[in-house]
């Protein structure tokens, strides 16, 4: 399958050019970039010095099997009509297309999260994937609420990397202003409630956190039960939801320095880790995942749903298990 990458230069499009570079059954067809064409895509992803790519510029798009957009909010609404001249495929991972919603071709957006919503996805020829934190709160919840093991609202404590701010620098993505900070900077009202609630069927109360790291997202899910459960209640009902789902792992670790899940093993992965404590009294469930917020929870999760939307092995392309120490 023949693979374009509009918004080519950002970190996602970067991710992208990665994955589709190394999958089996994609050929990287071309690397889109309005701001950078013409230039070498080395220039801005020194690790792809080896594909010999140059950025193209919109105009010149051709006609390809697959489009991936990894491009600002609101700018994969503008360009997706041109795109689905030239695409047979669009898997959008912007939030302009989330929730169901309707192309400018009439085609509905599948929602490209195959561990949850992997019946809408094959044969789809739009695909939308959720936002990084998100992915991460609607993994870890989804089950649970499933399982009738939610009472009330749940508190989602999020903290994300640097790169979660996409390439463009700014005022708060300024080293000086970032490197050491704790920054709660969306105490409340943050964009992913919507999609937690529309995904997840619970009620979110959401704060972020920019933390002094790169990559990664890790969320801290507070969940009150209707009856008092165990630590093994709950980790029955996360094993039984993911069994078959090759990038989800469930930690239940009781020793060892890394009990919870933590993204820095995560980097450059599809997974996400989720792990769980329970209070004494059985009246509080905490949930913890995380994931590398531009693979699993943008680049890699685009390819995975494409993956089932073609009818491959979910996993094709996406085999990399992390490092330690990272």
């Amino acid at each position: 399958m023949k693979v374009s990458v509009l918004g080519a230069a950002g970190y996602t499009g970067g991710e992208l050019l990665r994955l589709v570079h190394t999958h089996p059954e994609l050929d990287l067809a071309q690397a889109v970039s309005r701001r950078h064409a013409g230039r070498p895509v080395a220039e801005v992803h020194p690790n792809l010095h080896h594909l010999g790519l140059t950025f193209q510029p919109p105009q010149d798009l051709t006609p390809v099997d697959t489009a991936f957009l990894a491009l600002p909010s609101g700018a994969s609404a503008e360009v997706e009509a041109g795109v689905a001249e030239v695409a047979g495929t669009i898997v959008d991972l912007s939030p302009d297309f989330r929730f169901g919603a309707d192309s400018v071709s009439g085609e509905t957006y599948r929602t490209g999260l195959p561990e949850l919503y992997a019946d809408e996805l094959p044969g789809a020829a739009r695909i939308s994937v959720p936002g990084c934190m998100a992915t991460a709160a609607v993994l870890a919840l989804a089950p649970l609420q499933r399982a009738g093991l939610v009472a009330g609202d749940v508190v989602v404590d999020a903290r994300t990397g640097s790169s979660g701010s996409g390439a463009e620098p700014g005022p708060a993505s300024h080293h000086a202003e970032r490197g050491h900070a704790f920054r709660v900077y969306r105490p409340t009202g943050h964009r992913h409630e919507k999609e937690i609630a529309a995904l997840a069927g619970v009620r979110p109360r959401m704060t972020v956190t920019a933390v002094p790291a790169v990559r990664g997202v890790q969320v801290i899910c507070h969940v009150t039960p209707p009856e008092p459960v165990t630590r093994r209640d709950v980790l029955r009902v996360l094993q039984l939801a993911y069994r078959d789902h090759p990038f989800v792992r469930v930690v239940a670790r009781s020793r060892g320095v890394h009990r919870m899940p933590d993204p820095q093993f995560l980097s450059g992965t599809n997974f996400t880790d989720i792990g769980c404590a329970v209070d004494e009294d059985g009246g509080r469930i905490v949930v913890v995942a995380a994931l590398d917020n531009l693979v699993k929870g943008a680049a890699g999760g685009g390819v995975q749903s494409l993956n089932v939307a073609r009818g491959l092995p979910e996993d094709t392309g996406l085999e990399f298990p992390g490092l330690h120490p990272a």
